[in-house]
């Protein structure tokens, strides 16, 4: 008959390895004399497992085709950093909406911010690509050459040279390279990331830059940084006490249930409050951040529920519900209640219907061509022979249009001026901006100083718009 034994209750001696020393792990990923504590997690097959590897095959799946689909012969999204200009669902944005852009962004933030305060890291845990594809790529291939968890710290203390692990490097930066060119194919466009591939190197050097230098970065992060990105680098958990509250859904261990721990043996024993935790440690050897979820809530947690599948395992192996660890709330944790609607889940919808309202109405009515008038490059104006005052314009037009456009243009509000045109009508392929120029003359004594003027242009299909413009002379303030 097996029973439980209590574990001693004292708590553990925090040892002082004397000066330079830390008196305890600082980090759930250093060592006490601060060398890096290489977490190799055991894998936890399990129902909320089964979940997150079909949300995260989706996800990647998403990630690597969605660069080729089209939206009206455009990207459905694409960062043209180069070009300054971004797509999303085959609306290009430029610089110029900074508007549109800014709007966009704070929705979503109010969305992270909105699902923190219901589901707690649920982003960090099912939805980040560094747990994608650290959780769901590397760390099975990292099972398949270096074995369980068991066999890969044997291979770390046993050090030296291991045949495996080469190889294993070598698959990483395989997929490191392909990785790379899906990110790319996000701020470059996949034509233009077939050309690069398509080419040597010397053709392109600063392209091959790029690939090689994030085919690296995308190394180092998943051989070797690892979970020190979300331990050490990543901000999200050092804000997640301002976004969370004590009704926010985390993944947290049942102290009322599972104390005072103790161990199963062979000693009958029935005098005994024993509770459901056997101190297994389960759920400390498949954390990918080493936190143990028993201390309560860390920053180190990423709600990946490993912990979860791990805990019900053992619990169905000594015939107790399921639960010890699971997805709840700290204030039904204490109270046994929770409350989903509060104030910050009620404002933060406010706030994204309004802002997210906002962006579609203004990304539905923006104007169908972007017009730009400049001076010419050099002097502001100049004088020729008999007085004569010369001004350089620059008219740039952005076609917004899915269509080639012609534009017409004329200045307004010019008595005495003469102006030439080389190009106008001006011809605008779609999506794309063209310039030119405009010359305007006037005889000694019709500019004092400045003129305002209006260019007005037209495409013929009702978009038109007045540009005002101050021409400049003699006597002008500069």
């Amino acid at each position: 008959m097996s029973a439980v034994v209590p574990e001693d209750p004292r708590p553990t001696p925090v040892h002082d390895n004397g000066p330079g020393t830390a008196p305890g792990r600082v980090l759930s990923t250093l060592n006490e004399d601060g060398t890096r504590r290489w977490v190799r997690p055991e894998h936890a097959p399990g129902a909320f497992y089964n979940r997150r590897l079909i949300v995260a095959w989706a996800l990647i799946a998403s990630f690597v085709g969605l660069p080729f689909l089209r939206i009206g012969g455009k990207p459905t999204f694409l960062f043209d950093v180069l070009h300054r200009r971004f797509t999303f669902f085959g609306a290009t944005f430029l610089p110029t909406d900074t508007v549109l852009l800014m709007l966009l962004m704070l929705t979503i933030f109010l969305t992270i911010f909105l699902l923190t305060a219901l589901f707690g890291r649920v982003w960090c845990g099912w939805g980040c690509p560094q747990t994608v594809y650290m959780e769901f790529v590397f760390r099975p291939i990292e099972r398949l050459f270096d074995g369980n968890r068991s066999k890969q710290i044997a291979l770390d203390q046993k050090g030296g040279f291991q045949p495996k692990r080469p190889l294993k490097f070598a698959v990483f930066v395989v997929l490191s390279f392909g990785v790379a060119n899906v990110f790319l194919a996000w701020f470059i466009g996949v034509d233009e990331l077939a050309r690069w591939m398509n080419q040597s190197p010397v053709e392109h050097p600063a392209g091959f830059a790029i690939v090689a230098g994030t085919t690296i970065l995308m190394f180092i992060d998943f051989a070797w940084f690892r979970e020190q990105m979300c331990v050490v680098a990543c901000p999200y958990a050092r804000i997640q006490a301002a976004l969370l509250d004590r009704n926010s859904l985390i993944v947290a261990y049942d102290t009322g249930r599972g104390e005072p721990r103790g161990k199963l043996t062979k000693v009958a024993t029935t005098d005994l409050k024993i509770g459901d935790c056997i101190d297994c440690k389960a759920c400390v050897y498949t954390c990918p951040t080493n936190i143990d979820i028993r201390e309560g809530l860390q920053m180190e947690c990423i709600s990946c529920t490993q912990c979860i599948d791990a805990c019900d395992t053992v619990m169905d192996k000594i015939k107790r519900p399921r639960g010890l660890i699971r997805y709840t709330s700290q204030e039904r944790l204490v109270s046994g209640k929770g409350k989903v609607l509060r104030l910050r889940v009620i404002l933060y919808p406010i706030a994204i219907l309004i802002v997210g309202g906002a962006l579609g109405w203004l990304a539905t009515h923006r104007v169908p061509a972007e017009v730009t008038v400049l001076r010419g490059i050099g002097a502001p104006f100049t004088e020729g022979a008999g007085g004569v005052v010369t001004n350089q314009l620059r008219l740039k037009i952005h076609n917004r249009g899915e269509e080639p456009r012609s534009y017409k243009f004329e200045l307004r509000h010019a008595d005495g001026l003469k102006w030439i045109a080389p190009e106008n009508p001006l011809n605008v392929t779609a999506d794309h901006a063209a310039t030119t120029t405009i010359f305007v003359e006037s005889q000694p004594g019709v500019i004092h100083g400045e003129k305002p003027i209006e260019i007005h242009v037209e495409d013929g299909s009702g978009f038109t718009i007045d540009v005002p413009f101050r021409l400049l002379g003699p006597g002008a303030k500069l």
